[in-house]
């Protein structure tokens, strides 16, 4: 990852604190965001302890096609390149279909799928300048549905990550771009620690997981890490299930 420009959001917290931490260990130019201004300082701080910096700012809502490009520009003009972009931040409202409001659904597919296409968008001529990486976080929720939770929308906005991964790379390739998309299961977050500390909801949400625990986010960041160097050149177009054999059964 030596002197490659790395633009990840969500940065403020979870998954995309972890991969900001960790793209910068391995030598990445660090280019974050976050609606979150205090949980973005805080990842600045925390990459500070061990000398690193995260660049990028805070509040910034991708959701917001102008906001996306200001952010991906300024990264641009800044570092004068992009190699990665690492498509981590989402919030999505759940419930059932019947019962699901219209503004929770267009607020769903808003900041689970037009900011992965908003991002990328803008990064796009960037990236093929000269070959770079687009890395979408989906969701096992894209494969199916769930007994647990009203996940229609949130279902549907991550489904149309992976299908949109896939078009992606397909028109990457003649530019040099590899477009990957990862589909989590149940990772333990700060968002799921009510979740954990509830044994009844444990257990409904670990049904079927063969390795009977919840993921770690740096289980995910692990994988984003390999795709996006050159020992994952030959991967484009996939989708790569973490999810502790929850899809097997």
């Amino acid at each position: 990852m030596t002197g490659k420009v790395a633009l990840i959001s969500g940065t403020g917290g979870g998954q995309g604190r972890v991969a900001a931490l960790r793209f910068a260990r391995e030598g990445a130019i660090v280019v974050g965001c976050d609606v979150n201004e205090a949980g973005q300082q805080g990842t600045r701080e925390l990459l500070a302890t061990e000398g690193f910096t995260l660049h990028g700012s805070a509040p910034v809502d991708l959701g917001d096609p102008e906001q996306a490009r200001a952010w991906v520009e300024a990264a641009a003009a800044q570092h004068g390149r992009i190699d990665i972009v690492y498509n981590n931040a989402s919030s999505a409202r759940f419930g059932p279909v019947a019962e699901l409001s219209i503004d929770d659904w267009r607020y769903t597919i808003r900041n689970e799928l037009d900011l992965v296409f908003f991002t990328t968008k803008y990064a796009w001529p960037h990236l093929a300048k000269q070959g770079g990486v687009i890395i979408n976080i989906s969701s096992v929720a894209g494969h199916g549905g769930s007994k647990v939770a009203g996940i229609a929308a949130h279902s549907a906005a991550k489904g149309g990550v992976i299908s949109l991964t896939r078009q992606m790379a397909v028109e990457g390739a003649p530019v040099g771009i590899r477009a990957v998309c990862i589909s989590p299961g149940f990772i333990a977050t700060p968002g799921t620690e009510a979740f954990l500390a509830n044994p009844e909801a444990r257990r409904m949400l670990l049904d079927g997981v063969l390795l009977d625990r919840p993921g770690k986010s740096e289980e995910v960041v692990a994988m984003a890490l390999f795709v996006a160097s050159d020992e994952g050149a030959f991967i484009t177009g996939s989708d790569l299930v973490v999810d502790g054999g929850l899809l097997a059964t």
